[in-house]
């Protein structure tokens, strides 16, 4: 007898749904055929599956992975076995030499996004947040002490955040995740992890160039007034983008031309204009995205160490969450259908 209720999504279920889907069954032959000669061991699909497991779980290290798979069967038949914490580390060691074909596999899984959703990418939000090292980066050892002479991550660096909630702004040391979103899905378009002293707006031109590359042509891109320059206007107008950017200082009070002619004081979309609040008002889906991949995927708190980790660990949270999207948008054409 039918009962009208939908069953439960399930996490193993998740993880099953993208292992099969095209994007990623391609990444793991990929994977197989880069394989190494000698004794065989865990196979690619259970390595590729812990990756996966990882962030759907909001796991921080290997060694939880592995405790979970150890003692999960349900995942343990999803994955086709229960890989060992160092095949984990080894296997990380092999995405970061083989990154182009990681990248490969995340532009296939933003096309499929972008065919099931026409609108995918035209507007978009462009924010960096605070990454804080797995280290300790004071330059004394000890109040008082000596000089510091070796850190423990030397490619991170000191940098500001702002405040968040209870949270004091001030430095930090770490790192900086560069994010772009698109405002009405809130799912990352493109990325990029740099040392925290890197400032922010420098990173505008490349994200939006990384969107060009997976096929996104994003009309608007919303911004807070750290990235009011002239550098950032004209670098938006030459990709055909249009900034959303709230103007500093005394200019705020200027009066709006009747005509706006595009740059940093009048730009074409003018802001005492209704269009204008409204694509500021949906800056907020970066700060979302931040919220989410940090505390529901597992991108925060860094347990790695180094930008090319940090990079990867970046990389494989963002295919978890953009493949979980895509999986249940073509569940939810299953059922429509």
């Amino acid at each position: 007898m039918a009962t009208g209720k939908v069953a439960r999504r399930t996490a193993v279920g998740d993880v099953v749904g993208l292992l099969d889907s095209p994007e990623i069954a391609a990444l793991i032959a990929e994977l197989d055929a880069l394989r190494w000669t000698g004794r065989k061991g865990f196979g690619t699909r259970a390595l590729v599956g812990a990756c996966l497991v990882k962030s759907l779980f909001a796991l921080p290290t290997w060694t939880w992975v592995a405790a979970l798979i150890a003692e999960h069967p349900g995942l343990q038949d999803a994955l086709g076995g229960c890989p060992s914490v160092w095949s984990k580390y080894r296997f990380a060691g092999k995405l970061r030499e083989n990154r182009p074909v990681l990248n490969a596999c995340l532009d296939a899984v933003a096309e499929s996004l972008r065919a099931e959703n026409p609108d995918f990418g035209r507007d978009v939000a462009i924010d960096a947040s605070d990454l804080p090292a797995f280290a300790n980066g004071q330059r004394y050892v000890s109040k008082g002490g000596k000089e510091r002479e070796r850190y423990s991550d030397p490619d991170a660096s000191w940098g500001h955040r702002s405040a968040v909630s209870t949270r004091k702004g001030g430095g930090f040391y770490g790192f900086k995740l560069h994010l772009a979103v698109c405002t009405a899905t809130g799912l990352p378009l493109a990325w990029r992890v740099e040392t925290a002293r890197r400032q922010e707006s420098l990173y505008v031109a490349p994200l939006i160039d990384a969107m060009h590359a997976r096929g996104f042509k994003p009309e608007t891109c919303a911004m807070d007034k750290g990235y009011d320059n002239n550098r950032v206007y004209a670098e938006c107008e030459e990709r055909g983008c249009e900034p959303v950017i709230p103007i500093r200082g005394a200019k705020a009070n200027q009066p709006a031309l009747p005509l706006a002619l595009g740059g940093r004081l009048f730009p074409r979309i003018p802001r005492h204009s209704d269009r204008f609040r409204t694509l500021y008002r949906r800056r907020v889906a970066v700060e979302r995205a931040f919220g989410d991949l940090k505390h529901g995927y597992g991108l925060a708190p860094l347990r790695v160490r180094g930008l090319a980790k940090v990079q990867l660990h970046a990389d494989l949270t963002m295919l978890a969450r953009l493949g979980q999207a895509l999986s249940r948008a073509r569940e939810s054409v299953v059922i429509a259908a």
